[in-house]
């Protein structure tokens, strides 16, 4: 077999689809079996050895973006593998590197070690890049003993090889379900209203979608509905509201929540897009319904949900 050489194939000019992954980086750009637990200083060496071949002189502030990053949102990838990244003004394509850990990376409170953890470097005009990049890599790392592997490799060449023989070819567009968030929360049909006000206080959320028993999606409560259920009509046409002074509407509500099912409460008017449709349709429709959310279906059933906040932040932040 002919061993494969370590080109650098990786399209420049942001157009990266169809590139193989393994293109974004060669065995320099590998730490094999760190015994550096620490993951900032994991971020500060893969940086730092980055910048040295690249050229890239804002590293450093590259890497206090990425600490911060990672802080609000841990860039996770399957079971012990993080995919961090930061967006750099310098850079045409993107530049990945590899570290791998036998012991474990401690990556933050409540986090499983990582054992691997892939380091990108994105344009900062190329908003689809590392989602694309991503989606390429998640289909290759589904397994969960890929990190275990991995970090069993002892050289960079080995790692390399490994992700070359993947064939991780990034895709000609990024899908709704590459940039979905699992469903934290969700009521059943069969929910009354005073399980929704639960859920609305504990998690602090805006809507909750509600699925049948096979998890279609069927219906959405909101909390502006839940304010007009509290409130009847005439009260939200009246200029003086002085003689309502002690939330009677809400106390009446009160009285009669726990027999008020849901679907005397939930709107159907909420946007789904295919978990295969172009991430852009999610853009298109939250658009164009004024939503502040997408919920990504599989047929009819609910899979994932993508916040407007959320989009925005990945697309023209993160």
């Amino acid at each position: 077999m002919k061993k494969p050489g370590f080109q650098k194939t990786a399209a420049s000019n942001h157009k990266i689809n169809g590139v193989h992954f393994s293109s974004f980086f060669d065995p320099g750009q590998v730490i094999c079996q760190t015994d550096t637990e620490d993951r900032n200083g994991i971020f500060r060496e893969m940086l730092e050895r980055l910048a040295r071949q690249h050229g890239i002189a804002e590293w450093e502030k590259a890497c206090q973006v990425l600490v911060e990053q990672e802080e609000r949102y841990p860039a996770l990838l399957g079971s012990q593998i993080a995919v961090p990244h930061v967006r750099l003004e310098s850079i045409d394509t993107v530049v990945a590197g590899v570290v791998t850990s036998q012991k474990g990376i401690v990556y933050g409170k409540g986090v499983e070690p990582v054992k691997l953890l892939i380091l990108m470097l994105v344009p900062k005009a190329a908003p689809g890049a590392y989602l694309q990049a991503l989606s390429a890599l998640s289909k290759a790392c589904q397994s969960p003993e890929v990190a275990e592997r991995i970090s069993a490799l002892k050289s960079g060449e080995e790692v390399w090889r490994f992700f070359y023989q993947q064939g991780m070819i990034l895709p000609d567009h990024v899908c709704a379900c590459d940039i979905m968030d699992p469903v934290k929360v969700k009521l059943q049909e069969h929910d009354t209203l005073e399980k929704a006000i639960d859920l609305f206080v504990r998690h602090g959320v805006e809507e909750l979608p509600v699925v049948d028993k096979d998890e279609d999606l069927i219906g959405i409560v909101s909390a502006h509905e839940l304010l007009r259920v509290c409130l009847p009509d005439y009260i939200l046409w009246m200029d003086d509201v002085s003689t309502i002074l002690n939330f009677e509407p809400f106390a009446e509500l009160l009285r009669k929540e726990n027999k008020t099912w849901l679907a005397e409460i939930m709107t159907s008017e909420y946007v789904t897009v295919g978990e295969e449709a172009p991430a852009i349709q999610v853009a298109k429709e939250l658009a164009r319904s004024r939503a502040n959310h997408a919920y990504i279906v599989r047929g009819q059933r609910l899979v994932g949900v993508v916040a407007l906040e959320r989009f925005l932040s990945r697309i023209l932040r993160e």
